[in-house]
Order: structure tokens, then C-alpha cells, then sequence
């Protein structure tokens, strides 16, 4: 793998979950009684976790733990190979239930639809995994686990987290996240200003093309792509995933921010939220 050029050796992981998803663009999304066509289909381990994982795995050139859950089948187990083949190190709570799935749609305006099936498989604290890997990293990113698994992550030097982790393991957990990344469009990930405590060190809200808002810092733009819109899927997961990078490399807000505008508007122009290269521009990266 090739390392983003100017970000330092950084130690990452993710804890989170994973769907196997299909991807598939469309003449036009679904509505009753309409037959669309499909004229192309990607099938890929995705999600949140899965998709940052595999950000960090870019950015950084190293191979990056990440700890989820799955169950024991068929797309249980290709997930985990593909994972590794996107440089990733798979560490698994495997559970006596199906994996999740998901269907991802999107037509020639970009516009997508998404429908996920099955329950959200979560790693916990109880899970026999190696915990004792978060002491060592320099960042963790978080989608999903117990209270006593966030506290497990706050042993890295930093913590960052997405709303999806869900309101009551965020409050039981009771630890400060150096960053909450989510979006400011989907009111599922928006949470009352006072909703933590403590609260978190930096809060970031993503806002698409229109660039987003830090608390505290104020607005910040978004990243112009450097090729033409395909989708929107995993943008915003990516982008998590280059501030997550930034700040475990000692970076400052604004300057993490860029990284994962970067990263996010890299994503938007491919089919499925990998592609083949990570496309990021050294200049950003370089440049506070």
C-alpha cells in the first residue's frame, strides 16, 4: 500500500460494524410499480467501520486492526477476505446469527437510495478480542460497541466517534471523545448540544457539497473533486476517516478537516466506496 504523502507514521484502528452491501447504478430509483435496469454492480464489504478501516489503511499505507462482528456464514467469511485484501486486519466477534447485508442504489444525478437488512451486528467489550492493540494506537475511530468497549478505546491517545454509536453507550461510557463526526443533514446523527458529558473535545457536522461546521471553529468548505460526481456512498465515513488520521497525527482541527474533505470528495468520484486508489491531494495534506 502507498502512504498519503505528508502524514507521519500514525498507529489507527477502528472498532465497528460492517454490512455486505450491493451496489448497483441504475436507471432510475425505485418507486411503485417502475422496473429499473441495472448497468452496473459492485459487491463490497461496507458500512461505516468497514469503510473508514479501509480510508486509514490508504492514508496511512500500514495495515489497520478492526475490530466488528459477523456472523458465522457465507458473507462472513468473504468479508474478512476482502477486508484483508483492502488492507485491513479483521478481528471478529463471530456471532450464530446472519451477517447484515445492504442494497445501495444510485442513478445518473448521483441521488442514491440505501435499504440495509438485517440486524447490526456490534462488537462488545465481552467479545475475546485483543483489546490490549488500543493501547498502542495513536487514534481509534468508533461506530459501534458497548459503553465498556468506547472505554476500551479511550486508551488510545485519541478518540474519535460517529453518532450512529447510538446516544446511551455514548453517555454510559461517560469518556471524552477528542472528536463526534457526523453528519448535520440526517437528523439520526444529531445529538442535543448538551446530550455528554463530558463533552466532546471537537464536534464536527458534515453537510455534503456545502461543506460542514466545528464546534467550537465555526464553518469550514468542502473540497472540490478533481474528477465528475458518482455517488455520495461512504463519503462522509471517509471523511471521519481522514480527521481521525489528522488529529492522531498531532494535526490541528482545521487542518484535519481539509484531510478528510479530501478524503470525502475523493470517494464521490467513484463507484462504491473504494474504487482502486485513494486520490488525495498532497497539497491539502501538506498545508495547514
Amino acid at each position: 500500500m502507498q502512504a498519503a504523502s505528508g502524514l507521519p507514521p500514525v498507529k489507527l484502528a477502528v472498532i465497528g460494524h460492517q454490512e455486505w452491501v450491493t451496489f448497483l447504478q441504475v436507471d432510475a430509483l425505485p418507486r411503485p410499480g417502475l422496473i429499473s435496469r441495472a448497468a452496473r454492480s459492485l459487491e463490497e464489504p461496507a458500512g461505516a467501520g468497514a469503510v473508514v478501516a479501509v480510508q486509514l489503511a490508504r492514508l496511512t499505507g500500514t495495515t489497520v486492526p478492526f475490530f466488528t462482528a459477523l456472523g458465522r456464514d457465507a458473507i462472513g467469511r468473504r468479508s474478512v477476505e476482502r477486508l484483508r485484501e483492502l488492507g485491513v486486519d479483521p478481528h471478529v466477534a463471530w456471532r450464530d446469527q446472519p451477517s447484515r447485508r445492504g442494497l445501495s442504489l444510485v442513478d445518473h444525478t448521483g441521488d442514491r437510495a440505501i435499504t440495509v437488512i438485517g440486524e447490526r451486528l456490534t462488537p462488545t467489550a465481552e467479545d475475546s478480542l485483543p483489546w490490549e492493540l488500543l493501547q498502542d494506537c495513536d487514534g481509534v475511530f468508533v461506530s459501534a460497541t458497548d459503553a465498556d468497549g468506547l472505554r476500551r478505546a479511550r486508551a488510545a491517545r485519541v478518540l474519535t466517534a460517529t453518532p450512529r454509536l447510538r446516544l446511551p453507550v455514548l453517555q454510559g461510557a461517560a469518556v471524552q471523545l477528542d472528536a463526534l463526526i457526523g453528519s448535520g443533514l440526517d437528523p439520526g446523527e444529531q445529538l442535543p448540544e448538551d446530550a455528554l458529558d463530558p463533552a466532546p473535545a471537537l464536534v464536527i457536522a458534515t453537510e455534503g457539497a456545502d461543506g460542514g461546521w466545528l464546534r467550537p471553529g465555526g464553518r469550514y468548505a468542502a473540497s472540490a473533486p478533481d474528477a465528475p460526481l458518482v455517488e455520495s456512498y461512504g463519503c462522509g465515513d471517509s471523511f471521519a476517516a481522514g480527521v481521525t488520521a489528522g488529529l492522531a497525527a498531532g494535526w490541528s482541527a482545521t487542518r484535519a478537516v481539509k484531510l478528510g474533505a479530501s478524503c470525502g470528495a475523493a470517494c464521490a468520484t467513484r463507484f462504491g466506496p473504494y474504487g482502486t486508489t485513494s486520490v488525495i491531494s498532497a497539497e491539502i495534506i501538506r498545508n495547514p
